[in-house]
C-alpha cells in the first residue's frame, strides 16, 4: 500500500526509494500518537500521504538545475510500456499515474480497498467529495484505459 501511495506521487524510482525511507521515519516518529481513532491502515496511509505531499512541494521550491536530456530513457520506456500493456495491472497503474493529483490519491486508495470513510480521513476531504471523486475518477479511468 505504501509503495503504491508513493508511486503514486513520484514517478522516479530513485526517489520512490528516497521517499519510502521518509515515510518508514516518519512513520517511526508518529507511531506513539496514534490514538487509535482511526484504522492502522488508515493512519499508515495518512502518514505516507502527507510525506509525499512535502515530497512533491519541496521538489517543486527546488531550483531547477540543467540536466541531460531523458528522451532517450522515454523512448525506452515507451517501448517497455508497449509490451507491458497486455497486463491490466499495470495499464491501470498507467492511467491513475496520469490522472491529477486530488484524483490519482483518491484512486490510489480506492485501488488498495479503502472505503470512503478511510479515504475522507486519509484525505482530510468529506465523504461526500471522496464519492464525487470516485464517480468522476471510474469515468476518466474509462476513457483513458479505451484508448490505450
Amino acid at each position: 500500500m505504501i509503495d503504491r501511495i508513493i508511486a503514486g506521487m513520484e514517478r522516479n524510482p530513485a526517489c520512490q526509494d528516497e521517499v519510502r525511507q521518509e515515510v518508514a521515519l516518519a512513520l517511526w516518529r508518529a507511531a506513539p500518537s496514534w490514538r487509535r481513532d482511526c484504522s492502522l491502515r488508515t493512519f499508515v496511509a495518512r502518514v505516507t500521504h502527507n510525506v509525499c505531499v512535502s515530497h512533491v512541494r519541496r521538489v517543486i521550491r527546488a531550483p531547477k538545475h540543467d540536466q541531460i536530456s531523458d528522451t532517450v530513457q522515454d523512448e525506452a520506456e515507451a517501448v517497455d510500456d508497449a509490451v507491458v500493456r497486455a497486463d491490466l495491472g499495470r495499464r491501470l497503474q498507467v492511467a491513475v499515474s496520469e490522472l491529477p493529483r486530488g484524483m490519482r490519491e483518491v484512486a490510489t486508495l480506492y485501488l488498495d480497498d479503502f472505503s470512503g470513510r478511510e479515504i475522507a480521513e486519509t484525505l482530510g476531504i468529506s465523504e461526500g467529495a471522496v464519492f464525487t471523486r470516485i464517480t468522476r475518477l471510474r469515468e476518466m479511468l474509462r476513457k483513458v484505459m479505451d484508448t490505450k
